[in-house]
């Protein structure tokens, strides 16, 4: 059980791929039976994840990007630290010192302040 739901979690893969990967491994459920354990267990399997995960370290790394959605364009805002651990994601439609400032306040809520933080220069993220 434990670890169909820290597959689900962890990888992002999908309740039936983690049904197939199961019944390769000879345990025969459903993919309803790995999404109720899930719901149950997801939420005790996140914290511990958060308490034992690394402190962010000093240096940050911040990029955006463009992304298409639904034949849409959006941005995709990523921090990311000097160990290549992904300290938080934020996806908007706007590019702007708004957006920034909105990413730079939600990532530093979560996380204590860097020593210092590498851009590729964006105009925005001075101002914000």
């Amino acid at each position: 059980m434990g670890c169909a739901v820290r597959w689900y979690f962890r990888f992002q893969l999908s309740l039936r791929d983690i049904e197939e990967l199961l019944f390769e491994r000879g345990v025969i459920l459903t993919y309803e039976t790995i999404r109720c354990w899930c719901d149950r267990f997801g939420k005790g399997f996140a914290h511990r994840v958060k308490v034992a995960r690394r402190k962010p370290a000093s240096t940050w790394h911040l990029d955006e990007m463009f992304i298409t959605l639904r034949g849409e364009p959006y941005l995709l805002w990523r921090a990311v630290d000097e160990h290549g651990a992904e300290l938080d994601i934020l996806l908007q439609k706007r590019r702007d010192k708004a957006a920034a400032n909105r990413f730079f306040k939600r990532v530093l809520r979560s996380n204590p302040a860097p020593r210092k933080i590498v851009t590729d220069q964006l105009q925005s993220y001075p101002a914000a």
